[in-house]
């Protein structure tokens, strides 16, 4: 594939549900001729599906892979298979309006998922041979579950836009019944290797299975790898990934969509912030491959097709202001000993612990005898390093409160006096931070609040810190 002057996209999944609105302005809108083309699109599934296939990003409500690797005989999973098969065929049906059509996308549906289906039949009567062991296969099986989705998000759309006139081309990285094995990097060139981005519209899968394994470096995030990817290996112009919303300065639903202001232009520094903050822009992995390979990115509102959105490059800031204040709900887990001080290995083998529980770090502050983490983790795993924690340091007394950390951030906070004033701000408002601090970096200041204050102190740090020092147009309505 040589470097050609074209774009990579990426559609998430609730935009995937209204790709039918797509169509009509980001596909097409008003386009003709070779403008359609010159664009490579990575897709997601459909909303819901990968919850459906997997379990349920935020409730973690089991989806066919949870109820196949607890299952023993029990066949919950394979029901829950066909709940899939009916949600990918209602997805499809509001998109499609051809019979032909739709008679293709279920024909596709049925045969993918009766695959799965026999290999997880297969795999489970295997291992009820005793030289067998479930769990040893069960990271192969989660990735052959999270294909299923994106194959079929692209295949109909794909379909739908052949139907409007388009030279559209279905690529599917799945690697579905395919014997041979590729790196990622390979699977994408054997991909794209024929296709010419001047003439057809390549709509490409967010999964891209290879020998890396993308679920286990990951998980959810892969689709957007996989963009980055593709971006990097064609020498894309731009990357860019089409969202519901614009990248603002605030949750319009919480402050209110006539106070917040469009970002427009930030940093790839920033976007590391919002993603430690749970916002993620872009995944962290995925913005380094775009970073290195001196790729900007644009992240922009699907359905407004005309805004150009907010870039994000290496540019520093031109002036200093908050670009962004968010929250995100945390487990503050605080480890007091005595006898810490002075003493070294402490850090150590907490972050030992936290990493074999799989528990993300989002802060973290110490002094001389107390260690205090902010956890993006349920209760039961905050629990389960408790327990562990308390077996290493016997003497130790550790615990556990539910907090909140709200971030003002920004490519260069230098003085703004943003915790001073911030301080200020909650104080007037009645709510008592737990904890504050500020880097050295002066990119962000994080605000520790009870739990039940966090929207609230967003409001209030957002129309201190923002809405008073307001330097660029609100976001339209």
């Amino acid at each position: 594939m040589t470097k050609r002057h074209h774009t990579v996209e990426k559609i998430g999944g609730t935009s995937m549900s209204r790709v039918h609105e797509l169509a009509e302005t980001l596909f097409i809108g008003d386009r003709e001729g070779t403008d359609l083309y010159n664009r490579i699109f990575v897709v997601s599934a459909f909303g819901g599906i990968t919850n459906l296939l997997l379990e349920h990003k935020k409730s973690g409500e089991p989806g066919v892979y949870a109820l196949f690797s607890n299952a023993d005989n029990d066949q919950g999973w394979s029901d829950a298979l066909n709940t899939v098969a009916e949600a990918m065929r209602k997805s499809h049906e509001g998109v499609l309006d051809h019979p032909a059509d739709r008679a293709s996308a279920d024909d596709f549906v049925r045969e993918r998922i009766e695959g799965a289906r026999s290999c997880l039949i297969d795999l489970q009567r295997l291992c009820s041979y005793g030289h067998f062991r479930l769990s040893s296969h069960m990271a192969v099986i989660r990735e052959l579950l999270s294909g299923l989705g994106e194959a079929h998000s692209a295949f109909v759309t794909a379909l739908m836009l052949r139907r409007q006139g388009v030279d559209a081309r279905f690529v599917d990285l799945s690697g579905w019944r395919d014997e041979d094995s590729y790196t990622l990097e390979e699977r994408i060139v054997a991909g794209l290797r024929d296709v010419d981005v001047s003439r057809e519209m390549p709509i490409v899968t967010g999964y891209a299975q290879c020998t890396e394994g993308l679920m286990r470096e990951f998980d959810r995030g892969y689709s957007e790898v996989t963009f980055s990817k593709i971006a990097a290996l064609t020498g894309a112009a731009e990357a860019i990934i089409h969202k519901e919303f614009h990248l603002s300065s605030a949750d319009p639903k919480l402050v209110g969509e006539e106070n917040v202001v469009k970002l427009g232009h930030t940093n790839y520094d920033v976007a590391d912030q919002l993603s430690n903050m749970g916002m993620e822009a872009v995944h962290p992995k995925a913005a380094k491959m775009l970073r290195q390979a001196g790729i900007p990115l644009r992240v922009t509102n699907a359905f407004e097709p005309h805004d150009p959105g907010t870039l994000i490059d290496e540019a520093e800031a031109e002036t200093r202001r908050v670009e962004m204040v968010t929250g995100l709900g945390v487990y503050a887990l605080e480890l007091f000993e005595q006898d810490m001080v002075g003493v070294k290995g402490y850090d150590t083998a907490i972050l030992e612990v936290l990493t074999r529980h799989n528990v993300r770090i989002v802060a973290k502050t110490s002094n001389a005898n107390t260690i205090t983490h902010y956890l993006d983790a349920p209760l039961k795993s905050v629990r389960r390093v408790e327990s562990d924690l308390e077996k290493i340091y016997p003497g130790a007394t550790l615990k556990a409160r539910n907090l909140a950390v709200v971030s003002a951030i920004g490519r260069d906070l230098s003085g703004l006096k943003v915790l001073s004033r911030g301080l200020a701000a909650l104080e007037t408002a009645g709510i008592e931070p737990v904890a504050v601090q500020q880097t050295t970096r002066d990119v962000d200041a994080q605000f520790v609040v009870p739990r039940d204050r966090m929207d609230e102190a967003i409001r209030v740090l957002h129309g201190v810190l923002v809405e008073e020092k307001r330097q660029r147009p609100r976001l339209a309505a």
